[in-house]
Formats: structure tokens, sequence, C-alpha cells
């Protein structure tokens, strides 16, 4: 399977194919955060606690599985380093937005499914899912910012060997 990962990506980039799918994924989990928005604001509540749910999954699984590690070995490691200062910033930039989106995104998530204790309840959704929602698609177009940085524009791309 870690052949599988590692092998050459899709997008025509200097990227394995796991940066490529985790970017395809991030990019479609993103899009559905925007179609759970559309539906609340049709008012269809069911549809959208769904579909935001799925997106909040899907987004937790792939930076636990797929973020945290090349994090570690190429910016705090500096595996294969050194880079650009653009590639530390950009990418740390990137962790700490997506680090904060992820834990308020999922308490958000977790409340919106009466799974927090009656303490941390609020009744008032929408400032909190506003506020989620722009940070996950900050969080989505630094992870896009990353990407570029990583895999096209520096000439000394990651590479997990």
């Amino acid at each position: 399977m870690n052949q599988l990962f590692h092998r050459s990506g899709f997008l025509g980039t200097h990227a394995n194919l796991a940066a490529d799918l985790t970017l395809t994924l991030m990019i479609i989990a993103a899009a559905l955060f925007t179609i759970g928005f559309a539906t609340a604001r049709r008012r269809q509540y069911q549809l959208h606690r769904w579909i935001q749910t799925s997106a909040a999954t899907l987004n937790a699984i792939l930076v636990l599985w797929m973020m945290i590690l090349p994090f570690r070995d190429f910016v705090l490691s500096d595996q294969g380093g050194p880079r650009t200062a653009t590639f530390y910033t950009i990418t740390s930039l990137h962790a700490l937005i997506g680090a904060i989106a992820l834990s308020f995104g999922l308490f958000v998530t977790l409340r919106g499914n009466e799974l927090v204790p009656r303490a941390l309840k609020f009744k008032d959704y929408k400032p909190f899912m506003r506020i989620a929602y722009s940070l996950y698609m900050l969080a989505t177009v630094l992870g896009i910012a990353v990407y570029l940085t990583w895999f096209v524009w520096i000439p000394n791309p990651p590479i997990f060997e």
C-alpha cells in the first residue's frame, strides 16, 4: 500500500499519488461544505446536517491520515531540506489555520448532532457555523497554496522514500 501512494500522482506535478488524492478529496470536502451551506440557507436542515457531518468527517480523516506526517517530516524535521522560507511559512500558516478549523469545525459538527455536554451547547448556530465554514474555506485555499508551493513552485519538492 505504501508503494502505491508514493508513486507519481495524476495531476502532472512533482506530487505523489497520496498528495494528489489528498488535494482532490479536500476540494471535494470544500465543495460538500459549500453545498451544505446552501442547504441550510434553503432550510433543508436534515440534509444540511448529513452533508456537513460527512464533509467534516472526510476532512478529519484526511488531516489525521495524510497531513500530519508530511508536516512533521518535511517542515518540523526538514527532511530533504532546506527549502525556501515560503515553503515553511505557507505550510505552517496552513497547519495553524487548519488545526483551528478542524477543532472548531468538529466541535460545531458534534454540537449539531447533539453529541456535546449540556454546558457546551449553544442556541444560535448561525455565527458558529459561518465561522467554521469560513475557517474551512481559508484552510482549503491555504492547502492549495501548500500543494502549489511543495509540488509546482519549488525546485526541491518533498519526496517520501
